[in-house]
């Protein structure tokens, strides 16, 4: 459960990758089309950030959510 496939998204890597992005970009010193590739390499960054983050949050959701067994129902098939 603890392995990840290529195709996951670190996001820590990830996050890491947009604040560099970002430090570059606040320099100044990039001309206006490497400025904007790098905004749009970052509004990409931001979404697999983002949506990691929303998997965590649902994921979290589901093992914290406390029902107690009154509130369980036993499973009935549809015969």
């Amino acid at each position: 459960m603890n392995k990840k496939t290529e195709t996951e998204v670190n996001f820590e890597e990830t996050l890491a990758e947009l604040e560099k992005l970002i430090a570059s970009l606040e320099t100044g010193e990039l001309s206006l089309e490497d400025s904007l590739t790098g905004f749009k390499h970052g509004i990409e960054l931001t979404r697999q950030c983002q949506a990691a983050l929303d998997n965590a949050q649902q994921t979290v959701e589901l093992l914290s959510n406390n029902q107690d067994e009154e509130s369980v129902t036993p499973f009935e098939p549809n015969a």
